[in-house]
Parts: C-alpha cells; sequence; structure tokens
C-alpha cells in the first residue's frame, strides 16, 4: 500500500489563483484540483492521499474544512485547518462537523508559531479529539516564518502536547537539514519525507542515516503536490536502498496504522 500524507488540494475556481504566485520560488508539478490529484494517483500507483487545507485567515476556516471533508473519502483523506486566531470551540466544531480526522499547520502562510499558547490549547484538543497533525517545518518565506516553525519548536510542541500525533514535514526542517539532524531526528515525533522540488536533490545515504537513527516505524511518506512529482518521489524512496520491509512502512504502512487504513 502507498499513502501520501502531503498533497494540497483546492476548489477547482482558486486553484490556478493560489498556485500562480509561485509558491516558495517552486515551479507547481500538478494542478492542484481534486480531479488533478486522482489521476497523478492512478498514473503513480498511490492508493490513499492525504488531502490538506490551509486556511490563510480567519474567516476561511469553515469553507477550507467543508471544502476538504466533502472529499471522496475511499481515496482521499481529509486533513482539515485550524487557525489561531479562533477560539478552541470554534476550531474543533469546524473540525468535527466536516468529520475531519486529520489537521494541516503552515507556519510560514498562516503565520503559525507552533510555540503560540493559543496553537497550543489547540492541539491538546486536537490530540484529545485522537486527530493527527502534520505541520510544516523548517524554512519559510522569510526569518520570521522559518522562526515559527523551527526545528526546536516542532520539538518543544511534541513536548508541550504528550498524547499529539505530530508529523513534522521536510524530515523536520525544510532547507535546515543540519538543524533537523540536531534537534528532531531521533525524538518522538514522526517525520515526513517530502523536499520540493525532488528528494533527489538529497544525499542517499545522509537520508538512510536519518531513518535509521530516527527508526523507521517513525517516518511517513510525503510529496508535497503539486510541488513536487509523486511518481518521481516513490522512485527516490525506493533508492535509498531500504530493507523491503523498511519500505513498505514508509511507503504507506507507518500511516495506514496511524489512520486505521
Amino acid at each position: 500500500m502507498i499513502i501520501d500524507s502531503h498533497c494540497h488540494v483546492w476548489p477547482e475556481h482558486i486553484a490556478p489563483q493560489v498556485l500562480s504566485e509561485n509558491i516558495m520560488g517552486l515551479e507547481p508539478m500538478g494542478d492542484g484540483t481534486i480531479g488533478g490529484l486522482l489521476k497523478k494517483m492512478d498514473k503513480a500507483g498511490i492508493d490513499y492521499a492525504c488531502c490538506l487545507g490551509v486556511a490563510i485567515v480567519p474567516k476561511n476556516l469553515e469553507k477550507t474544512n467543508e471544502f476538504i471533508g466533502s472529499v471522496d473519502r475511499s481515496r482521499l483523506v481529509p486533513f482539515g485547518t485550524i487557525h489561531q486566531d479562533r477560539t478552541v470551540e470554534d476550531n474543533m466544531r469546524s473540525l468535527r462537523e466536516n468529520n475531519i480526522v486529520g489537521v494541516k499547520l503552515h507556519p510560514n502562510f498562516q503565520g503559525i508559531d507552533l510555540a503560540d499558547p493559543r496553537v497550543i490549547e489547540i492541539c491538546r484538543a486536537i490530540a484529545q479529539e485522537g486527530l493527527l497533525l502534520i505541520t510544516h517545518a523548517g524554512e519559510g518565506s522569510d526569518a520570521a516564518a522559518t522562526d515559527r516553525g523551527s526545528p526546536d519548536k516542532v520539538v518543544a510542541l511534541a513536548e508541550a502536547v504528550p498524547d499529539l500525533t505530530l508529523v513534522a514535514c521536510h524530515y523536520g526542517a525544510y532547507h535546515q537539514l543540519e538543524l533537523g539532524e540536531k534537534i528532531v531526528v531521533g525524538s518522538r515525533v514522526i517525520l515526513e519525507t517530502s523536499w520540493p522540488p525532488t528528494m533527489a536533490i538529497l544525499e542517499p545515504s545522509r537520508i538512510r542515516a536519518i531513518i535509521e537513527r530516527h527508526g523507521a516505524d517513525k517516518v511517513v511518506f510525503g510529496s508535497d503536490w503539486p510541488l513536487a512529482d509523486p511518481e518521481a518521489e516513490i522512485a527516490g524512496i525506493r533508492a535509498l536502498g531500504l530493507t523491503a520491509e523498511d519500505e513498505a512502512k514508509i511507503l504507506g504502512g507507518n500511516l495506514a496504522r496511524l489512520l486505521g487504513l
């Protein structure tokens, strides 16, 4: 089984506008729509994909979760949004009403600081609800955004909410891999493998060492579609030279266990 933990989707009338903004200086490799994702899943042999929604402003909380909650559950897994400027009750009500199974945080685009007491309070409620949390980690579009999702704050959030299932994108430190190796690797945080535009730019022996030290049971595959090509990223995982058992865990087994698929 292959599960992509990291796919961004938007309504068809919004996706072109979002992707025209040259996110993080990356060229899109897909159209960001549900239909486009399903076609890519078929081509890449992906069984399930986690669809991530992000509310950039507080007023978009409900409609973002309504859209994410409407995906076809036979192959797509809805990961909704919260916003720190809304109450804990507002956030949890929106997630519950749309039967959301996980939450995506994006310190870069949402202005969310992982050390913000409001965020920690919401994360405690997310943990109590039994939802998974996946967060961007590492470099953002500026120094302030990078600080909001820094590796040390990722680990601090995991320590502040010990019953939270926390997944950190980009090996816990996008474009800050050395910091990630020092701070996040070896912690209880689950690492996700995406590295747009492709993890092929990373040295395979270094990634194998990270997985060995962190434990293959705590690593999940993610592509960051449409900013990367899932087919190429699956090939990248398979080129690492892992054991068949560890490869299967990372490509889908671990996330299937966490999501009960």
